[in-house]
């Protein structure tokens, strides 16, 4: 009769580590078929633990098929066939890749963690989190959500609708996702060159066909081909930064409406414009007859809150719910009510005020730094609006160059070829500045002159 070595360790059961230490011996083929298990009053001698823990394992391991018994003769090992166990990843065979140089972060998607409205989102999260959020959400977003969000589009960017057109979601990409399955893959869709990538992959998964729009200084350019969608990002196009002109606006609404096609606008950056007056998002121009609008809480609050939100034309309304009539809401239950709240006391709009100003700064922060560290060979794009810009580089430093030797000094930049479809001449650096502090961006920004110039 075979001998069982097995030590204890931590807060888990006996039993299970019993259970555990042979069923891993039958995988490994450490114990081999119809070899017997001691007794069970055997091993809890052997082991010092009581006659009841044996029997635990004994009885999981022979409901799982790992063992069987024998009328008064005891437990065997269950034969086999292996072929189709995987080899069983030690720990130590796992590598994390982890950076602990990285010292100043200039990504697109940081914001600052340091201004947010912590306590006032706290004293909201005990008020809402009771018995009563224990049910889900309507699929569609809290009603209450749904209406907080059309008030605050209405007054901030002048689009008018009411809760039924709204629509609460989990991230820009989950929201087209729902709008992919409801159109089809036979859906043809636009999309800007340079753009959003993130949207490119999402479109493609969903088996819908993807063609690259061209921008130029006042945005995207008019479509050419006979597409039903056309994805834009008018407020700050991503990632070149222009603001789409008001001309080139009422240009793409007028080619929509000949085309009956739909413009998704991803009102991307809307609330962070530093020059000249805000202008009319496209949805508010149309009022919603050939605009579906996104919009997100992950620039103006926090990304980690994962709520953003889709406004559709009062005509795809009815036959869209329809469609996903049988889905569940993606949002948590408890945030919605939260957001809600913060919302409806007006705290979001002074917020948002207080964070145009930090944000300002650290952009001129930015900027001065930029031009007064580097030459003029390096040429700044999309300066008026958003979280980040654009950085040129000469044609003597490539992209790949650039973001290499900006880690050897701690410094994380990003490509923006990732962003086109098809190859680009010059190489261009994303820098988001959101999540850094004036100091971090001026020290960041002097480290990268020092390996670039």
């Amino acid at each position: 009769m075979m001998e069982l070595a097995i030590s204890f360790s931590g807060h888990i059961a006996k039993y299970v580590q019993v259970y555990e230490s042979i069923k891993q011996g039958i995988l490994l083929q450490k114990l081999l078929a119809h070899e017997q298990l001691p007794s069970k009053r055997m091993l809890a001698t052997t082991l010092n633990v009581s006659v009841h823990t044996i029997k635990e394992a004994y009885e999981q391991l022979l409901a799982e098929g790992y063992i069987y018994s024998k009328e008064r003769s005891g437990y065997y090992i269950a034969p086999f066939e292996f072929e189709w166990l995987q080899q069983v990843q030690t720990k130590d065979t796992v590598s994390l890749q982890t950076n602990d140089t990285v010292k100043f972060d200039f990504n697109t998607g940081h914001v600052d963690k340091a201004a947010f409205p912590l306590q006032a989102f706290h004293k909201l999260m005990k008020k809402h989190f009771t018995v009563d959020v224990l049910s889900t959400s309507p699929w569609q977003g809290e009603t209450t959500l749904r209406q907080e969000i059309a008030h605050y589009v209405e007054r901030s960017r002048g689009v008018t609708c009411d809760a039924s057109q709204v629509f609460v979601y989990s991230g820009t990409q989950s929201q087209l996702q729902a709008l992919c399955h409801y159109f089809g893959p036979q859906t043809e869709v636009g999309l800007e060159e340079p753009g959003f990538k993130r949207v490119r992959a999402t479109l493609q998964q969903c088996g819908l066909l993807t063609h690259p729009i061209s921008v130029d200084n006042s945005g995207i350019t008019v479509p050419k081909k006979a597409i039903h969608m056309l994805y834009t990002t008018p407020a700050h196009q991503f990632p070149l930064g222009m603001i789409m002109s008001i001309e080139r606006r009422a240009a793409l609404l007028q080619w929509a409406t000949l085309n009956n096609a739909f413009i998704i606008e991803d009102d991307y950056d809307s609330e962070f414009r530093y020059k000249g007056l805000p202008i009319p998002s496209l949805a508010n121009m149309d009022q919603l007859q050939r605009v579906i609008y996104f919009g997100t809480f992950s620039k103006t609050l926090l990304p980690s809150l994962r709520i953003s939100y889709m406004i559709l034309p009062r005509s795809l309304v009815e036959p869209f719910t329809r469609f996903h009539q049988e889905q569940k809401s993606v949002v948590s239950k408890v945030d919605q009510l939260v957001l809600a709240d913060f919302l409806a006391q007006g705290l979001f709009d002074k917020h948002l005020a207080k964070m145009r100003t930090i944000y300002r700064k650290k952009q001129q922060t930015l900027l001065a730094t930029l031009r007064s560290q580097f030459s003029k060979e390096f040429e700044i794009i999309g300066e008026n609006a958003g979280l980040h810009i654009i950085v040129k580089l000469p044609k003597r430093l490539s992209e790949h160059n650039a973001i290499q030797l900006a880690h050897a000094v701690g410094v994380n930049v990003y490509p923006c070829s990732t962003s086109f479809q098809h190859p680009t001449q010059h190489g261009m650096i994303i820098i988001g500045y959101g999540g850094l502090s004036i100091e971090q961006i001026d020290e960041g920004i002097t480290l990268l002159a020092s390996v670039w110039q």
